[in-house]
C-alpha cells in the first residue's frame, strides 16, 4: 500500500470515528428527559394517536355526504345516491370513530381509564355527529349561495362548491365545530389547520359563525377563537379578527377561556386587510374599509374608512 493510499485510509478512519463520536453525543444530548419535557407524548399500548392522513379521509367523506357528485364519486344520480351516501356514513363512522378514540385517548388524564367505555363513548360522538350531518349540509348551502352572489365572476353554485377556497375551509371549520360542541379534543384543531395549509384561511374551530357567510378570496384571513359572527356576513382576503395582548395570571401565564375576539353583527362587509383587534362589537350593517385598523365598537350602520390626505 502506498503512503498516499494509507494517509487517506487513516484519514477516512479517523473522520468516521469523529462523525461517530459527533452523532454518539447528539443522541444522548436528545435523550435526556429534561432537554424533551413537554415536547413528547408518552406512547401506551392500544392506545393510538390522531392521524391527519386519516382526518383528510374524514373531511373527504363529509364533503361527498354533504356536496354528492361534487366530491366522492362523481357518476352518482338520484337513484343511486341513497345507495353512496350510505356507504360513505358506513365508511365514516368507522374512521371517525377510530381517530376520535385517539384524541380520547390523547387528551385523557387519567392513567387507568378504562378504554371500552372510551370505544364506546367515540362511537356515540360519531353517531351524534353523523345525525347532525344534514344540518351541516343546510348551513353549508347558505354559505355556497352567500359565495355565489357575492362574487360576480362566479358562474355558478357547482363552480363555487369545486373552486373556492372558502368554501373548502369553511366546511373544515363547521365540521370541527360540531365536533368541538361534542367535546372531541384536538381532532377539531387538525381538521381547521388541514385547511388553513391548503387554503391559507385560518379559522378556529372555537368560533361561532351563523348562517350565509363568505370569504372572498380569502388568503391571510384570520378568525379567532372566541369571535362570535353572525348571519349574512362577508370578509375579504386579510382580514384579522384577532385579540389585542392578553391579561396573565399571577405566574405570568395567559388567561385561558375569556373573551378576547371581535362580536361581528349581522350584514356586516369587512374589506381586505382590515385588523379588528380585541372583544369589541361591529354593529350591524356596519361596513369596514380596507387596511383599516379597528380596537373600538363600531355603531351598527356606520362605515369606517381611511381618511383622504388633504393636499
Amino acid at each position: 500500500m502506498s503512503y498516499l493510499c494509507e494517509t487517506f485510509c487513516n484519514y477516512e478512519f479517523m473522520s468516521s470515528s469523529n462523525f461517530t463520536h459527533i452523532l454518539t453525543t447528539a443522541v444522548d444530548k436528545l435523550s435526556e428527559s429534561s432537554s424533551y419535557k413537554g415536547l413528547m407524548h408518552q406512547h401506551k399500548d392500544g392506545e393510538p394517536l390522531p392521524s391527519a392522513k386519516i382526518l383528510e379521509e374524514v373531511i373527504d367523506l363529509c364533503r361527498a355526504i354533504i356536496f354528492p357528485g361534487y366530491f366522492g364519486n362523481s357518476t352518482i344520480n338520484s337513484q343511486t345516491i341513497a345507495y353512496h351516501i350510505g356507504v360513505n356514513i358506513e365508511r365514516l363512522f368507522d374512521v371517525l370513530s377510530k381517530q376520535i378514540l385517539a384524541g380520547l385517548c390523547f387528551d385523557k388524564e387519567e392513567e387507568n381509564a378504562d378504554t371500552q367505555f372510551c370505544r364506546e363513548n367515540a362511537q356515540r360522538i360519531a353517531s351524534e355527529f353523523i345525525s347532525k350531518l344534514p344540518a351541516l349540509r343546510k348551513i353549508l348551502a347558505s354559505d355556497v349561495v352567500a359565495a355565489y352572489n357575492g362574487d360576480p365572476a362566479a358562474k355558478s353554485y357547482g363552480e363555487v362548491i369545486c373552486c373556492y377556497p372558502a368554501i373548502k375551509a369553511i366546511s373544515n371549520y363547521r365540521i370541527a365545530h360540531v365536533l368541538l360542541n361534542l367535546n372531541v379534543p384536538l381532532i377539531p384543531r387538525i381538521i381547521t389547520e388541514i385547511a388553513h395549509s391548503e387554503t391559507g384561511i385560518d379559522i378556529h374551530p372555537g368560533a361561532k359563525i351563523g348562517s350565509y357567510f363568505t370569504i372572498d378570496h380569502g388568503t391571510g384571513v384570520v378568525i379567532g377563537e372566541t369571535c362570535i359572527i353572525g348571519d349574512c356576513v362577508k370578509l375579504y382576503q386579510g382580514v384579522t379578527l384577532g385579540a389585542k395582548s392578553f391579561p396573565l395570571d399571577e405566574e405570568g401565564k395567559p388567561i385561558k377561556g375569556i373573551p378576547r375576539h371581535p362580536i361581528i353583527e349581522d350584514n356586516v362587509i369587512i374589506y381586505s386587510n382590515a385588523t379588528i383587534l380585541g372583544h369589541i362589537t361591529i354593529g350591524h350593517d356596519a361596513t369596514i374599509g380596507g387596511n383599516i385598523w379597528v380596537t373600538d365598537d363600531v355603531p351598527a350602520g356606520a362605515k369606517i374608512v381611511q381618511r383622504k390626505a388633504k393636499k
